[in-house]
């Protein structure tokens, strides 16, 4: 009786796994939205470049120094991801190889959750970086055998210099979502753990000054009411992940809040696609079990009316002038 009842569980988990791969398979097609992937791209030292590497990993690089947000590489499928997750140093080495990375000033987790936190002291490790974020983040590192001396706490609103780049973190909110993992981690995290230890921990706003110009990265899809006030950006690296699913109301409040704040020219939409898909792989929007791209989509383009942001989707590994066409 108890072997058949086993029997049957086990099934029944089989099937209840199957059936969650098959629904993540199913989202919209990208090709709908062409016309928006940015077609440019910038050869390297020649003056500032981000390149888009998934999520909201993002490598700005004016030749001379070089930091990186998130640096998320690992990417681990659904069986992972319910069970217990770690980072894949062979998945590491091979994105920072195709990315042509070497060395990085900073790594700079926009929160902690894994999939913008797990990979960051590993790549701050074999890139002679500086950790740099939330005491959360701070305990990421220390966990993956990163030296105390190797990470920043940051003091939000406070500027930070990495060669002619001038960072500030600022703080932010996390999209509503029900799989928030809300509160800090409070000891050196160790892998392989449950998805859920990569808890929250501070969210920011990163914004990034260079030679006279400023970018914007917002992370995730939420906002804090009056944090962005008094900063201008041209561009913002806009996280639009599961901004498909929430209210008419947050979303307004979003492009009211972030866009419009910062007076931004130009939204280079991250964190939008499906990161329990490989990098060795074309990128793809989350799917519809997930978020709902197109209606994402079809919000930021409402905002079509004179001096509306131009929008832009990135190409993974593409280098790109963020400022280009764009007059001081």
């Amino acid at each position: 009786m108890m072997k058949r009842l086993g029997a049957v569980l086990a099934t029944a988990v089989i099937l209840a796994t199957a059936a969650i791969a098959v629904a993540t398979q199913i989202g919209p097609d990208l090709s709908d939205y062409e016309a928006y992937r940015t077609a440019d791209s910038a050869p390297p030292g020649r003056g500032l470049t981000v390149t888009f590497l998934g999520v909201s990993t993002l490598l700005f690089d004016d030749g001379e120094t070089a930091i990186m947000t998130d640096g998320f590489f690992t990417r681990p499928g659904l069986f992972s991801v319910i069970t217990r997750i770690r980072p894949d140093s062979v998945r590491i080495m091979r994105t920072l190889e195709r990315a042509g990375i070497t060395r990085l000033a900073a790594v700079i987790p926009v929160h902690s959750h894994y999939d913008h936190a797990m990979d960051a002291p590993y790549v701050a490790k074999w890139t002679g970086a500086e950790l740099v974020g939330s005491s959360s983040t701070r305990n990421v590192g220390l966990g993956a055998g990163l030296p105390d001396e190797r990470i920043t706490v940051a003091k939000p609103g406070e500027a930070m210099t990495f060669g002619r780049f001038r960072v500030t973190l600022l703080r932010a909110e996390h999209v509503p979502s029900p799989v928030l993992m809300p509160g800090e981690i409070t000891a050196p995290l160790t892998p392989p753990v449950r998805t859920k230890d990569y808890r929250l921990g501070e969210t920011y706003s990163v914004v990034v000054e260079h030679d006279g110009r400023t970018m914007l990265v917002q992370g995730s899809a939420g906002f804090l009411s009056g944090a962005l006030r008094g900063v201008k950006a041209d561009v913002v690296f806009l996280g639009v992940a599961t901004l498909g699913k929430q209210s008419d109301t947050h979303r307004s409040g979003f492009w009211r809040e972030v866009v419009e704040e910062v007076g931004a020219r130009r939204l280079i939409l991250i964190h939008w696609d499906d990161f329990l898909r490989p990098l060795n792989k074309p990128l793809r929007p989350m799917p519809s079990l997930m978020d709902n791209f197109d209606a994402t989509m079809r919000f930021l383009l409402s905002h079509n009316g004179p001096g509306a942001p131009e929008i832009r989707i990135p190409v993974e590994f593409v280098r790109m002038d963020p400022f280009a066409g764009l007059p001081y």
